[in-house]
């Protein structure tokens, strides 16, 4: 392979990598807002995550307890919450 070949292969490496990277770092689209709906709880609502690698999310919601599996939703509150 000659050397202007070789350039020419890293060169298109690069510039390949190179837009990888800033398509990592402006990441997705930002979703629109959250909004309320009108089946929204009205109650104080706590949510307890047990185990983060499970996914599942409690939330005790009045008198009840409503499960959900989500992934990114524990992430995101486990995000939000911090750590030491």
């Amino acid at each position: 392979m000659g050397e202007t070949s070789r350039r020419k292969v890293l060169a298109a490496t690069g510039a390949g990598v190179a837009a990888g990277t800033v398509g990592l770092t402006i990441g997705p689209a930002q979703a629109s807002e959250a909004r309320r709906t009108a089946s929204s709880a009205r109650e104080s609502v706590v949510a307890y995550v047990q185990d983060h690698r499970s996914g599942t999310l409690r939330l005790m919601v009045g008198e009840r307890e409503v499960v959900v599996h989500d992934r990114d939703l524990v992430t995101r509150i486990l995000n939000a919450a911090g750590g030491e």
